[in-house]
């Protein structure tokens, strides 16, 4: 079969889980005709991403997160009113995925939690199948159980996935652990895509291999920089603790030294899996892929949560063992925790089972 994937551009996650899948369908003898990926001004395609994929890689203009005055958190208002006024620059990127979805002879679309891709449905339906995927489908599972009160701000990720994934035959939710599918949402729930590359730190049966190690350093990932401040800040007060944190900040180059015990390293995935598996602990700000990777390689977790998403995110982890949620980079509570911190061994398992599980998903009952 032929697919098309289109691929939200914000953040890391949904472009490693395109570059997995990409990866599991050529292995299986299914061809990927193009990767789509939405960016703006102040988002590109990584570099990583396009040394990892075979599939010609397009981009198109598409919605992004406008950040608060610090960059710390995103600006949900200010995220709202630019999009709404600048949306009529996205009917270009909208006709562009219909077009690419049929001149390509696509047999399926799969969707990265794009929105511009609901709506390319939802304005003439296309006859191309279309099959979404993303972690945040499951928070419309009726078995998910998320304390509603406590998070109130779970109704606009709901309201957006459903937008989302409008015209899709099926909602393929990436989940921590197994819940029985929700055919009445369309909704199957999948084992997290990770990518070989963090696989093969494992041995079949899910023992470490020799590269996953408890060093003596923290590791981090922060989407917005505006946190940096407060890891420096921390730092000042624990020097004697080695420090490596990952960001986006490209006017920095690839590493800010602060000195001999904190770095801030731009973003790599190869060599970001390289210091995951020797870190004694990982500290970020809850995205759900990075958030899986430390749960497979075994380490403790500090959960920094900068928008509601990630705050559903850090409740579904705590609870499935990952490690403690906090409201700053308290990296004392991280080394704190650490000490008791066991690993999940049904999450690992429920990881391996994942090309079985999405390849029948992606290949039976589409329609």
């Amino acid at each position: 079969m032929k697919y098309l994937f289109v691929v939200q551009g914000e953040g890391r996650g949904h472009m490693t889980q395109a570059m997995t899948l990409e990866k599991m369908l050529l292995k299986n003898g299914h061809e990927v005709v193009g990767i789509m990926v939405g960016t703006s001004a102040t988002r590109k395609v990584p570099e990583f991403f396009l040394r990892a994929v075979s599939a010609p890689v397009t981009e198109y203009t598409s919605m992004n997160f406008r950040p608060s005055h610090k960059n710390r958190k995103p600006n949900m208002v200010r995220t709202v009113l630019y999009n709404v006024f600048a949306f009529v620059k996205y009917f270009p990127s909208i006709r562009r995925i219909r077009r690419t979805a049929i001149e390509t002879g696509a047999d399926v679309v799969v969707n990265f939690y794009e929105l511009l891709v609901g709506l390319a449905y939802m304005g003439r339906r296309l006859k191309v199948p279309c099959v979404s995927i993303g972690h945040q489908y499951l928070f419309l599972h009726k078995g998910f159980g998320l304390p509603l009160m406590k998070y109130p701000g779970h109704e606009g990720i709901n309201v957006l996935s459903r937008i989302n994934s409008f015209g899709s035959c099926k909602l393929l939710a990436l989940s921590f652990n197994h819940l029985p599918d929700d055919p009445v949402r369309k909704i199957r729930v999948v084992p997290p895509l990770l990518r070989p590359d963090v696989l093969n730190l494992r041995n079949p049966d899910g023992s470490p291999t020799p590269a996953i190690s408890r060093g003596d350093y923290i590791l981090g990932y922060m989407l917005n920089t505006g946190f940096a401040g407060e890891v420096e800040s921390w730092h000042n007060g624990h020097p004697d603790v080695k420090l490596k944190f990952f960001w986006d900040k490209w006017s920095e180059g690839p590493v800010k030294k602060i000195d001999d015990t904190l770095s801030f390293y731009l973003i790599d995935d190869r060599e970001f899996l390289r210091q995951m598996a020797g870190c004694g602990a990982y500290a970020s700000t809850a995205g759900f892929e990075s958030v899986c990777e430390a749960m497979y390689l075994g380490k403790p977790i500090l959960m920094v949560p900068s928008h509601i998403e990630q705050e559903i995110n850090a409740f579904d982890a705590t609870r499935n063992g990952a490690g403690i949620s906090a409201g700053t980079f308290d990296l004392s509570a991280l080394l704190e925790f650490s000490d008791s911190y066991q690993p999940n061994e049904k999450f690992i398992e429920w990881v391996n089972s994942a090309e079985r599980i999405i390849l029948k998903e992606l290949t039976e009952n589409i329609r």
